[in-house]
């Protein structure tokens, strides 16, 4: 695949004084998953905001299948099929998993919510995604466990056509089970065709499921590899350094 979904050039973007990306370019493509990687610090919140229309852009450019796209707000983000799921997800505890799939987007029949439309949305969007591990879809978020948790959130996401996913660190305080579990809904995202982009600091989570790697060293893109040219020790580097032998770029 030539063309990435979403592809970023020269991005700059400064909070005052402060610039924190640099001529950042990057790219995800349909089918993929691109993990995000880099250190604390590094840009890749900003860089996630600025696609998501929660951050205005400095300069340069943001592409959406092959266009330039004006992305000002996450209204314009979620138009295009671009969705983040942010590490807190979101999620409100004291409704169950379809008001929270559908919160601030629900169906309406007339004045009346169109709970069996709703439902049915919300069954098809899970089925779809494999997903068994809910009993029903009229659980109450609270008693989800935390794998659960993000699978609704992840659910939640693609349940509107999106064609990017954006994940926030999905795996971060889950257990061996639920990460497992969660990494295989990651996967089968992109297996259905969406460009996936995974945030992680979890190196083997990270070349568990991606296909590409983009590393952030100090808000500059240090480099984007394919996942099988390099190790986890180059990785590492990239993100501690900026550079792994011929990878990356000077510090």
């Amino acid at each position: 695949m030539t063309t990435p979904l979403l592809e970023v050039r020269g991005l700059d973007k400064s909070f005052g004084p402060v610039q924190v990306l640099h001529d950042v370019a990057f790219s995800a493509y349909a089918g993929e998953v691109t993990a995000l990687v880099g250190d604390n610090g590094a840009g890749k919140s900003t860089l996630v905001k600025c696609v998501g229309g929660i951050h205005p852009v400095d300069a340069g450019r943001i592409l959406f299948d092959g266009d330039d796209v004006q992305v000002s707000t996450p209204r314009d983000a979620g138009a295009l099929g671009i969705e983040i799921v942010y590490q807190d997800l979101a999620l409100c505890d004291n409704l169950d998993i379809v008001q929270n799939m559908f919160l601030g987007r629900e169906r309406r029949s007339g004045l009346v919510l169109d709970e069996a439309t709703m439902e049915e949305m919300a069954e098809r969007t899970l089925s779809g995604l494999s997903v068994r591990s809910v009993k029903s879809i009229r659980q109450q978020v609270a008693s989800l466990s935390g794998g659960q948790r993000q699978t609704v959130a992840i659910a939640k996401a693609v349940l509107w056509n999106s064609r990017v996913v954006i994940l926030d660190e999905p795996t971060a305080a889950l257990g061996v089970a639920q990460t497992a579990q969660v990494l295989e809904l990651v996967r089968r995202l992109a297996d259905q065709g969406l460009a996936v982009v995974l945030i992680s600091h979890n190196m083997n989570d990270v070349f568990a499921v991606s296909d590409r790697i983009a590393a952030l060293y100090l808000g500059r893109m240090a480099a984007q590899v394919r996942t099988a040219d390099v190790t986890h020790a180059q990785v590492v580097e990239l993100i501690t350094s900026g550079r792994s032998g011929e990878l990356g770029i000077a510090p």
